[in-house]
């Protein structure tokens, strides 16, 4: 298997190698696109039988035997990975024909050949039993994404990014490593099948937690977030959508593994308690550092965090409610939280689409150089709008639905006097997160897209070409079907969730799809009344005179561009309350307070980093200088200091030979 996998990586090296530079992107699109039309097909097939297709069977180098197996679960996170990225490889072929002439044939064939490579390893990981396949999927994931994050390696702020984001993967990769090492200790074999039989032996909890940190840090949570808001505004946006739609959902993935496995009550309650905490303190952290960023990709990047922390809320609520014995909450909220799994990846990809939109024309993401984009670039406005729609958990669009499950679980655990302390807590932590990120979205659409151009190249602006248009389709299609026809999409989560808790499979025609169907036949209700009230509007103008005007200034007879909220004042009051948790770096002058007659200050911005990334990041930065300063000694430029070294480390390999260490 693994001898047929370096063949196949060759292959497609070669070829991507070989053809000239405007054929790479086509040709990894092509490699992807096959890829997920695979993947869609055993996917699909598995959701609908629930039997589990067994691909094919080894024996691995480390770890015992192994498979690589599609069960409902790996088979929802397929379908998952397969749709964003076909949208992101298409989306990359015109998206990347801004860089032509600028970088090299060879740049080009490590970038194209790193996604598809990203891509296959992701499928790679959700479909491994666990073990030594497992790990090796996980590598690949990590260091073709660090690669794919280099691609404008010549701003130091991308090889900063690129470096925190590999240090920080490898670190969770080490707590993954003794996780499957302590199955394998106890087990004889490291599958995640072999989970149960480990955990009987009262190691749970303590191998949980190493689990949870190796997968915490790849999907985010905090404080294991600090890579999030530096690697996305650092990588090409298309990256940008396949890490955050899909790659941190791997984490999710992981997370549902090895809690699903935990049987016994009283360690799944306090696994589930542990979930939702972290859940809460990443989606609140989270929401509150988006809505306080004034770059639009660090602001998507924080809004992953807090998608990533409703999730986790869905999970413990989950977990709790296996603990207590009701397999209704633990179903419900675990459909809920793969379903927002899904919506995520649809209407975070379309969001980073539209950010990459925004970059091709301006080179910048900062949200106070825009302004009135949306008059100029009308497709990628509305497209923008339906996501950050969505994303706000807006009806009828699928955010509602996934939201809406999670609601429902922990309002039924309330009714049914379950573990009501929690899921009361769950249910305000979502409301706050629910109110603030519809400010940050608020923000972004409203500064970016609204008002008048904030800056000359602003008003220069043009629409993107229509491949990048109908890359973006897909993921639209997917969060209006999704929203409208909810009783449909739920039978995918369900189908995965009733691996977990098979005792409410019932639930899903019995509750689910009928209160879905009401869902959907209220969304539909809400638009035709919208259509009839636009049709009234626009038959009652045809008989008036309608005139149109700038907008009222308050009273100033010539409004100009320095009258609109920028992305400071418009959460001003948000981010005096999180003040105490961020370091600000101010570009520019701060107007004064005496300065009636203020000049024009257009360089002025405010960069938002919240203190825990750079105190988590503080010791490893202290470690490398120290190992840095150490190694530097070694250096005294004799060539017999040299030879000395050498042979003190061949010495060295003797002994230990002898005494049978290695």
């Amino acid at each position: 298997m693994y001898l047929n996998l370096f063949l196949a990586f060759a292959l497609l090296a070669a070829v991507i190698f070989a053809i000239p530079v405007r054929w790479k992107a086509w040709a990894a699109a092509a490699a992807v696109t096959a890829a997920a039309a695979a993947a869609i097909f055993v996917g699909a097939k598995v959701l609908a039988t629930g039997q589990t297709a067994e691909i094919v069977a080894m024996q691995g180098p480390l770890f015992g035997p192994e498979a690589i197996i599609v069960d409902p679960l790996s088979a929802l996170f397929l379908i998952i990975i397969a749709i964003t990225s076909v949208a992101a490889a298409l989306y990359a072929c015109s998206y990347m024909k801004g860089y032509y002439g600028r970088k090299s044939s060879a740049q080009f064939s490590i970038h194209f050949l790193s996604l598809a490579a990203l891509v296959l390893s992701m499928m790679m990981v959700v479909t491994s039993s666990g073990g030594f396949s497992f790990l090796l999927g996980w590598e690949l994931m990590t260091i073709t994404s660090f690669l794919l994050i280099l691609f404008d390696a010549q701003r130091p702020e991308v090889l900063r990014a690129a470096l925190t984001y590999l240090i920080m993967m490898h670190v969770g990769f080490v707590f993954l490593v003794a996780g499957f090492a302590g199955i394998d200790a106890v087990c004889g074999t490291a599958g995640f099948d072999a989970l149960p039989y480990c955990y009987a032996s009262r190691h749970t909890l303590s191998l949980f937690v190493i689990f949870l940190i190796g997968f915490g840090m790849k999907a985010g949570l905090f404080p294991m977030h600090v890579w999030l808001p530096e690697a996305h505004p650092a990588a090409p946006s298309h990256v940008s959508a396949v890490m955050s739609g899909v790659m941190i959902k791997t984490g999710v993935y992981g997370v549902i593994r090895v809690a699903g496995a935990i049987t016994e009550v009283d360690q799944l309650h306090t696994a589930g308690i542990i979930l939702l905490a972290a859940g809460i303190v990443t989606g609140l952290w989270g929401a509150v550092q988006a809505a306080a960023q004034n770059d639009a990709k660090r602001l998507l990047a924080y809004s992953s965090m807090e998608n990533v922390g409703i999730i986790f809320i869905a999970l413990g609520v989950a977990a709790l409610g296996a603990g207590a014995d009701d397999p209704v909450v633990a179903f419900i909220a675990l459909c809920g939280a793969l379903l927002h799994t899904l919506n995520h990846s649809l209407f975070k990809s379309l969001l980073y689409f539209g950010a990459g939109n925004l970059y091709s024309q301006m080179h910048t993401t900062l949200l106070d150089h825009f302004g009135g984009a949306a008059k100029r670039m009308p497709v990628t406005a509305a497209l923008f709008l339906l996501a950050a729609a969505a994303i706000c958990a807006l009806p009828p669009l699928n955010g509602f639905v996934g939201e809406f499950l999670i609601y429902l679980g922990m309002l039924d655990s309330v009714s049914n006097g379950v573990n009501v302390l929690y899921a009361a807590g769950g249910i305000v932590a979502l409301a706050l997160i629910g109110g603030i990120v519809l400010l940050a979205f608020a923000k972004l659409f409203g500064v970016v897209f609204l008002g008048t151009a904030r800056h000359h190249k602003a008003e220069r602006i043009t629409e993107a070409d229509g491949l990048r248009l109908a890359s973006m389709a897909i993921p639209a299609a997917g969060i209006i079907l999704a929203g409208l026809l909810p009783q449909y999409v739920v039978r995918v989560a369900a189908a995965a969730a009733a691996e977990f808790t098979p005792a409410a499979v019932y639930l899903v025609d019995a509750d689910l799809v009928p209160t879905l169907t009401r869902v959907s036949l209220t969304a539909w209700l809400l638009i035709i009344v919208i259509a009839l009230l636009y049709t009234v509007k626009v038959r009652a103008q045809r008989r008036r005179i309608v005139s149109h005007g700038p907008t009222w200034g308050c009273g100033f007879t010539a409004p100009d561009t320095r009258m609109q909220y920028t992305g400071e004042s418009f959460a001003e009051g948000l981010e005096s309350l999180a003040s105490t948790f961020n370091s600000d770096i101010v570009e520019g002058r701060v107007v004064d307070k005496g300065e009636i007659f203020p000049p024009a200050v257009r360089n002025y911005n405010v960069r938002h980093k919240d203190r825990v990334g750079r105190l988590f990041s503080a010791w490893w930065i202290e470690m490398l200088r120290l190992i840095n300063q150490r190694i530097m000694r070694l250096r005294t430029g004799k060539i017999n200091n040299y030879i000395f070294f050498a042979l003190m480390f061949l010495v060295l390999i003797f002994i230990l030979s002898l005494l049978n260490i290695i």
